[in-house]
């Protein structure tokens, strides 16, 4: 039996220059009437609303995606074939809007998309590396789903992905916690959002 002891979950030093990028944290995952809600999404919600804050105290960037597509979906290509409920995102909906206790702010960028990832055929790399960016803390819906995806892509990129386990959510509880047990042993640190406040004070990941 292979020994993987060593081989994965190195550990991804933070950058000088975080952000927190928010992906998707829109009502379809928190409100019981959409096909796409989560039972755990609006405990996420309330963690990523003071994450936002946190960010904002400091006047670091808080940067958001959501999703939208054209009339018949085209935009979405595959994808939206392939995940029937995106449906009702087309044009500009109330299941793609951002719900009150969480939501933009002033200037904050929100950039919309097709695919799961918050990088692909989005301004989104451009705007991180005009802000000097290196460091992006992440959360939002789903873990498995465009979490995932951005945090892989965050790394591609030259990203440090941080992924905040509690300020994501899933449609179940194994889907979380084993697609953040592979995010971190191969892609992106995991931290929770209690840890966030001392990270960005030290520079440093927790001790644990």
């Amino acid at each position: 039996m292979t020994d993987w002891d060593g081989a994965f979950a190195g550990k991804l030093t933070p950058g000088k220059s975080p952000a927190l990028l928010l992906v998707d944290p829109v009502r379809a995952y928190v409100e019981p009437a959409f096909p796409l809600f989560l039972e755990s999404g609006s405990a996420a919600v309330s963690h990523m609303a003071q994450l936002a804050d946190e960010f904002r105290k400091r006047r670091l960037p808080v940067i958001w995606t959501g999703v939208r597509y054209s009339e018949g979906g085209g935009d979405g290509g595959h994808f939206f074939r392939k995940v029937p409920a995106l449906e009702i995102f087309v044009g500009d909906t109330t299941a793609g809007s951002f719900p009150e206790q969480l939501t933009p702010h002033g200037e904050e960028p929100v950039f919309f998309k097709q695919y799961p990832s918050a990088f692909f055929g989005t301004a989104l790399d451009d705007w991180l590396h005009d802000h000097g960016v290196d460091t992006l803390y992440i959360g939002g819906f789903s873990t498995s789903g465009c979490v995932r995806a951005s945090a892989l892509d965050a790394l591609q990129y030259g990203f440090v992905p941080i992924t905040i386990s509690d300020a994501c959510a899933d449609r179940d509880d194994e889907l979380h916690g084993s697609n953040l047990r592979d995010l971190g042993a191969k892609y992106s640190e995991i931290v929770r959002a209690s840890d966030v406040p001392a990270m960005l004070d030290s520079g440093e990941l927790p001790a644990n």
